[in-house]
């Protein structure tokens, strides 16, 4: 193969551990599992640059993200200027938006590096467009996600059947899915057809040495307490998340449930777990269960927000929960979640009030008073405790730059403060803009003055106080919006448009692009005033749930912006940043924080929330650049589910790594075969039925299905090439799967055949396969680690209507069955057994023509001699008409243009065509009087 010799390349691997895992990877095919925060793109980018710069080689890299497409192409640009490798083409995209079939076909030939996606790819290789044994190797990311059903699978079984000699590499820093199921790592190795598993955890003896042996960098470990509101708040949502759990085990004792307790549920992925190990049973499973289901993704959110939310706004994001969960007028008691009647309901919903103000809100009294607050509240305001010592950070940092300057060094002097989200990242800068305003009470805040004391989010807080009252007071116009949807909705009666708006989704606001802005990050710029300016904004997670009805002050300065954006006289508008005087506030962004380090140079990095990836990541950068010294802040909540939640994520990745050196220990070879044994093929297609003297028939050509473009987005494709059939891709116009010359079927999920009666496109769909098919075919297909029923489908609706969306369906089957008697209908359990049913279905059937295939439903004219090529519906008129027979029904058809011809023509016209006595009578059924009696 092309491009196997080693050209020397210089790389840019300043680690140990680096430079091993590249050696090894040069030398032979092998599955990286890292650690996250490790340096994992880095590593991949060197190596794509190595077969680069040799030049002449087709590279293929499979599952990678638009960002790590942008990362990898950089940084391929880059290693190509600096090393001045001349055969060095850099990273190209292939996808649908940018290049055509033939656009493609040009690029594969002329080679380089290919970033593709999996269905293009497999497309591709399946038509012929690609040549897998041209390929010289695949590389491929979130190795995690090739599963057995994946796309991924099934272009590296293609790959390995027709390519002996490429190489193959596989990356993921995602141990914890390697994990689960019987023998996992062997079973992914299988997927991927590869031999060998290298593990570097955190605890491996080069990382360690890489990371510990150099000059660590300055971590400052900062425990914050919690206020005595939040500790109430976060005991009583526990206590509530316990109860549930409790509850779930009563009413499911024939389940797996040792994971299901209180630690397991600060995991982001807990609930998604209960409800895959309750699909397969759910359509069995009470209402109470489904909604407990509902209720612990709730509570959990509930959690984040008590620790990321300012109190204002966590009280409002309180008030639509409650709104949302209330009963809508004439239902019981039972149909309310079932922790909204414990008294750690009650605590959670009357301390997060007692954090904002004391005292009640009456009808009418939410304006006038001191600063825009009614005279009968008295404002607490409570503030989180992190604002202040992260005020007290930053004082700390200009101390030490005054008084102790820094040694000069190739950092800058730039603050990087690290958030979980986009909103937080506004949260704190509207707070280090205010915090050093006080507010005028006795004039709604309207002339706020700059202080010098010690710094405080009261301007901020009674701002969003005033804007919370204001939306309290349309707030009840919303909920009893809300509710008669909720009644329409149970009567059947719901309006769609109408169900949306009262559920109050927010629209998107507008926002005017920034010069200079980013969406990923939030900058600020200390001034010699001291203020600060900052870029970056996102809808707050309040919007998503309920509108907000009336605008910010900041919407309002936005509304009042100025389009023009002249470039006259820029000098005096713009200038640029000084690097040792910033603050970038930037939420966490998994390997793309590489890029923020590199680019940033921080001398100060205040993690606001903690994140162990990125503590790493800040790990190989100290020990990267010896010459930077950074120091970091790591700030959390101490005894709170953010500190839980940080811990248990470092001891599931260590476990998930010990659990994997364990397994490879004891791992048997796995010896992939992609090809298929020849004798084997032959008497795989042995015909040994004979009925009616019929002869023996063999061949050695595998079967063969012919199979829209658009289906590959399903693994069913890929589970029809596992069972040794011949997948031929073609862009159908009529049905999904030609099995047979005559043999046509439309594949459905059970989402997908909703939406197709709704729309009316399967009726449609259904008659242009009898017009074209002798045997056409309505798959249904079930995915198979759910509940192979109907019900389910309609637990979106309300309890008292599931059965009536579930009985709607069953009679849209029904009536489509009685429109098209020839239309067969498939029931399918999962994609395996469909698979079984097709491979059924073909035995003692011709093999189907692809050209053919795709000319069905183009070509107008394809068989002139049959009456299926017309219009079904006016044949279904003629047939009730007296005297029009089956036989001379096709006659008919070809020789009159329509039915308004027929009925003009006169009776000697007529009687040429279907015989004398045919003719009269149906001569009479068109030109008899309706008056006559």
């Amino acid at each position: 193969m092309p491009g196997d010799e080693k050209a020397p390349v210089k790389l840019s691997l300043p680690l140990e551990f680096q430079q091993e895992i590249f050696r090894e990877l040069r030398e032979e095919d092998a599955l990286v599992l890292i650690a996250r925060g490790l340096g994992l793109l880095r590593i991949v980018t060197n190596l794509l640059h190595s077969y680069d710069a040799a030049g002449n080689n087709l590279i293929l890299l499979v599952g990678a993200d638009d960002r790590e497409n942008g990362w990898i192409g950089e940084s391929l640009a880059e290693h190509a200027a600096i090393s001045m490798a001349p055969k060095a083409r850099g990273l190209s995209l292939v996808n649908t938006d940018l290049t055509s079939v033939g656009a493609r076909e040009k690029m594969y030939s002329g080679g380089g590096i290919f970033s593709i996606t999996s269905r293009i790819l497999i497309v591709d290789f399946l038509s012929g467009l690609l040549d897998p044994a041209t390929v010289t190797g695949v590389v491929v990311l979130h190795a995690e996600r090739v599963v057995a059903t994946s796309l991924e699978a099934f272009i590296l079984r293609i790959y390995r059947q027709k390519n002996k000699t490429g190489f193959l590499k596989a990356f993921s820093d995602n141990p914890e899915p390697f994990t689960t199921g019987f023998s996992p790592l062997a079973n992914m190795m299988r997927n991927l057809f590869l031999r060998k598993p290298s593990l570097y955890p955190r605890f491996h003896v080069s990382v360690a040495k890489s990371l510990e042996g150099r000059r660590k960098a300055e971590v400052i470990e900062l425990e914050v307490p919690m206020t005595e509101g939040m500790r109430l708040i976060q005991n009583a949502v526990m206590e509530c998340v316990e109860v549930s759990i409790s509850e779930l085990k009563k009413g499911n004792p024939g389940l797996q449930m040792e994971d299901w307790n209180l630690d397991s549920a600060l995991h982001r992925s807990f609930d998604v777990i209960v409800r895959r190990q309750l699909d397969p049973v759910w359509h069995r499973t009470s209402f109470r269960t489904r909604q407990i289901v509902r209720d612990l993704t709730l509570l959990r959110s509930i959690l984040h927000s008590l620790l990321t939310y300012d109190a204002v706004n966590f009280n409002k994001y309180l008030d639509t929960v409650l709104a949302a969960s209330s009963p809508p007028p004439g239902s019981t008691r039972q149909n309310q979640s079932p922790w909204l009647f414990l008294d750690a309901a009650h605590t959670i919903f009357e301390t997060a009030k007692r954090r904002v103000y004391s005292g009640k809100i009456a009808n009418g009294d939410t304006a006038g008073g001191a600063g825009g607050v009614p005279d009968s509240l008295h404002p607490v305001l409570e503030e989180l405790p992190k604002w202040t010592v992260l005020a007290e950070i930053l004082e700390e940092i200009d101390r030490d730059n005054y008084f102790n300057p820094p040694a000069r060094d190739d950092s800058n002097g730039t603050i990087l403060i690290m958030c979980g989200d986009q909103g937080t990242c506004a949260q704190l800068r509207e707070y280090l803009q205010t915090m050093r305003i006080r507010p005028d009470e006795s004039n709604g805040d309207a002339d706020g003055e700059e202080d010098e004391s010690t710094p405080s989010a009261s301007f901020m807080m009674r701002r969003r106080l005033r804007n919370y009252l204001n939306w309290k007071r349309d707030f009840a116009k919303v909920s009893a919006s809300l509710f008669a949807e909720n009644e329409k909705t149970i009567n059947g009666e719901a309006d769609k448009r109408g169900g949306q708006n009262a559920r109050g989704k927010a629209p998107a606001h507008k926002r005017r692009r920034v010069r200079g802005g980013s969406a990923a990050a939030s900058t600020t710029t200390r001034t010699a005033s001291g203020s600060i300016h900052v870029a970056g904004d996102r809808e707050s997670h309040i919007a998503d749930l309920m509108a907000e009805l009336a605008p910010t002050d900041a919407e309002a300065l936005q509304k009042g912006e100025i389009g023009a954006d002249p470039l006259e006289d820029m000098e005096d508008y713009y200038e640029l940043y000084d690097m040792n005087e910033l603050v970038v506030i930037h939420p966490y962004d998994g390997d793309m924080d590489e890029h923020v380090l590199e680019e940033v140079k921080p001398r100060y990095v205040i993690m606001y929330e903690p994140d162990a990836a990125f503590i790493r990541r800040v790990e190989v950068y100290r020990s990267s650049h010896t010459g930077r010294n950074i120091r970091v802040y790591f700030l959390y909540y101490g005894g709170s589910v953010e500190e839980q939640r940080y811990l248990s994520a470092v001891r599931r990745e260590k476990d998930a790594f010990t659990r994997l050196v364990r397994e490879r220990g004891s791992m048997a070879l796995t010896l992939n075969d992609a090809s298929t044994d020849p004798q084997e093929a032959f008497l795989r297609t042995l015909n040994t039925r004979i009925a009616g003297g019929g002869r023996v028939a063999a061949t050695a050509q595998p079967p063969r299905v012919v199979v829209d473009v658009r289906e590959f987005r399903s693994s069913l494709p890929s589970l029809l090439h596992g069972r040794n059939m011949v997948v031929v891709p073609c862009m159908l116009t009529v049905g999904d799967y030609v099995l047979s010359p005559t043999i046509c079927v439309e594949r459905k999920s059970v989402k997908d055949l909703i939406s197709s009666f709704n729309n009316g496109r399967l009726y449609n769909q259904a008659e242009t396969m009898l017009l074209h098919y002798a045997h056409p075919f309505l798959l249904i297909e079930f995915d198979q680690n759910k509940s192979f029923t109907l019900e389910p489908f309609a637990d979106l609706f309300s309890a008292g209507v599931n059965s009536l969306q579930a009985s709607d369906l069953q009679s849209k089957l029904v009536l489509l069955t009685l429109a098209f008697p020839k239309l067969r209908i498939i029931w399918s359990s999962s994609p395996y057994q469909t698979a079984e049913i097709f491979e059924e279905l073909k035995k003692q059937q011709e093999e189907p023509d692809p050209i053919k295939a795709v000319q069905i439903g183009l070509d107008d004219g394809e068989d002139p001699g049959s009456a299926r090529v017309f219009s079904q519906v006016p044949q279904d008129m003629l047939r009730v008409v007296p005297g029009i027979t089956e036989k001379n029904l096709g006659r008919i058809t070809l020789e009159v243009e329509g039915i308004i011809e027929l009925a003009n023509m006169e009776e000697e016209d007529i009687s040429k065509l279907v015989g004398k006595e045919a003719g009269r009578q149906i001569w009479r059924f068109f030109n008899r009087s309706v008056y006559d009696d």
